[in-house]
C-alpha cells in the first residue's frame, strides 16, 4: 500500500526529470461518466519544447491533446484519480503500477524497466513533425473521411494518414529538383480516388502557394466525376482530372512531374515512358501487378527459385522494378527505390523516385552494359526496352 501523496510525489519526480515513457490508464471507475475506455500518455517533442500527449480511445476513435511538461504531472494524477482505478507506468528505471481501491486506496507494484531508453531513442519516439499534423484539419483529408473537422485522424483511417504523409515527406525530399520560377505541370497517372493527388495539391498550392497546375487521369468515369466534384468543393482550381488512357494521353506537350502510383504491370511502363518523353524532371512510380517477366524469364541455373510459383512471382516483381530503375538510369536519371507505407497492407509498397540527372556517356555505357547482362541472364525482353527505343545507347 501506498500514501497519495508518495505515488503523486513519484509521478511528479518522473515528469519533471524526463524519465516518464509511457502511461496507460484503464478500467473506468464508472461507465456513465463519459471518459474514454483507454487513455494513453507518452512524451513528444514540439517547437523544442517537451510536451506529454494523452491519446484518449472512445469506440473507434482515437484522440489527442498535448499538456506542457510543466502542468503535465498534476493533469495526469488528477485525470487517473477521476476515473481509472489501473494505470501503468513505464519509466527509465522500473514498470510501475497502481491499483485503486473502491475506497481509492492506492496499491503499487513495481517491476524491472521494460521501456529504458537513452536520449537518442527517446528522440526517435517522440512525435514526428509530419508535413499534415493531426489537430490541424487539412480541408481534403476531411472531405475523403480521413480527419475528423477538429483535425483529430479516424481511428480506421490511421495507415491512410500514415501513407499520405510519407508521400508528402518523398515529395518533399525532391523538390530542390523542380523549377521554382515558373508554374509546375504535374500529372498523375491512374490517379483512383486521388488521396495522394489531393495531398500533393494541398502541399504545394495550399502550403507553399506554388503555381502548379495538376492533372489527374484514369479510365474510370465514376471516379473522375467524384474527384472533379472534390477538387470544385474544396476550391482546387488548377487541379483536373479526366477519363483517358495512360498510353493514349497527349494533352500535355511537357510535363515537370509525373506520378504514378498502382498503375498495373506495363501500364507502370507506359508511364514511365511518357515522363521521359517529356522530359520531367522527377518522377514517383509505385508499380503494381508486375507479371510481364513472369511469363519470360528463363534461367536453368535458377531452377530452384523459378520452379516455385510464389517465388518465381516474387522475383519477377523485382527483377521488373530493378530493370525500371536501371533503365531510368540510362536515359539520364538518378532512381532510388524506397518503401511506401500501403494502407492495405499488401507487398506493393515499392516506390520509384527518379530525378533528372546530367550522367557523362561513360556512366550511360557503365549502365547499359550492367542492364544487357542482367536481361540477358534472364532471357527477357522488357516492354519498358521496347518503348524506350532510340533514347537508349542501341538505338
Amino acid at each position: 500500500m501506498e500514501s497519495k501523496e508518495q505515488w503523486k510525489s513519484e509521478l511528479r519526480q518522473w515528469v519533471e526529470g524526463g524519465q516518464l515513457r509511457q502511461a496507460t490508464f484503464s478500467q473506468l471507475r464508472s461507465k456513465e461518466g463519459g471518459a474514454p475506455a483507454k487513455t494513453v500518455i507518452r512524451p513528444i517533442e514540439l517547437k523544442g519544447a517537451l510536451h506529454y500527449q494523452f491519446q484518449y480511445y472512445i469506440d473507434n476513435k482515437v484522440t489527442h491533446e498535448n499538456i506542457p511538461q510543466p502542468e503535465a504531472a498534476e493533469r495526469i494524477a488528477s485525470w487517473l484519480e477521476q476515473h481509472y482505478k489501473q494505470a501503468l507506468f513505464k519509466t527509465n528505471d522500473a514498470d510501475v503500477q497502481i491499483l485503486f481501491s473502491k475506497k481509492g486506496k492506492a496499491s503499487v507494484v513495481t517491476k524491472p524497466a521494460t521501456a529504458k531508453q537513452d536520449t537518442e531513442s527517446l528522440t526517435h519516439n517522440r512525435q514526428k513533425q509530419r508535413v499534415v499534423q493531426e489537430g490541424e484539419a487539412a480541408p481534403f483529408m476531411v472531405e475523403l473521411g480521413i480527419m475528423t473537422k477538429d483535425g483529430q485522424v479516424i481511428a480506421k483511417k490511421q495507415d491512410k494518414f500514415r501513407q499520405i504523409n510519407r508521400f508528402l515527406e518523398m515529395v518533399t525530399d525532391v523538390l530542390p529538383h523542380l523549377p521554382a520560377d515558373r508554374e509546375l505541370t504535374i500529372v498523375d497517372f491512374g490517379c483512383g480516388k486521388s488521396y495522394l493527388t489531393f495531398a500533393l495539391y494541398h502541399l504545394l498550392a495550399v502550403k507553399q502557394q506554388r503555381r502548379i497546375s495538376v492533372v489527374g487521369l484514369d479510365l474510370k468515369a465514376d471516379v473522375i466525376a467524384f474527384c472533379s466534384e472534390l477538387a470544385h468543393k474544396l476550391g482546387y482550381d488548377n487541379l483536373k482530372f479526366q477519363v483517358g488512357d495512360i498510353s493514349q494521353y497527349k494533352d500535355q506537350s511537357s510535363v515537370d512531374m509525373v506520378v504514378t502510383l498502382h498503375a498495373c504491370d506495363t501500364a507502370t511502363d507506359a508511364a514511365l515512358v511518357k515522363a521521359v518523353e517529356w522530359g520531367a524532371s522527377v518522377i514517383l512510380s509505385v508499380p503494381c501487378c508486375q507479371h510481364e517477366l513472369f511469363r519470360q524469364i528463363r534461367n536453368d541455373a535458377m531452377a530452384p527459385l523459378l520452379s516455385h510459383g510464389l517465388l518465381k512471382e516474387r522475383f519477377s516483381a523485382l527483377a521488373t522494378d530493378a530493370i525500371r530503375a536501371q533503365l531510368l538510369e540510362v536515359v539520364g536519371y538518378r532512381t532510388q527505390l524506397l518503401e511506401f507505407i500501403d494502407p492495405e497492407h499488401t507487398p506493393k509498397n515499392m516506390l520509384i523516385r527518379a530525378v533528372r540527372a546530367s550522367g557523362g556517356s561513360a556512366e550511360t555505357e557503365r549502365k547499359w552494359r550492367e542492364y544487357l547482362v542482367f536481361r540477358d541472364m534472364l532471357q527477357v525482353t522488357p516492354y519498358l526496352e521496347k518503348a524506350l527505343g532510340e533514347r537508349l545507347p542501341q538505338g
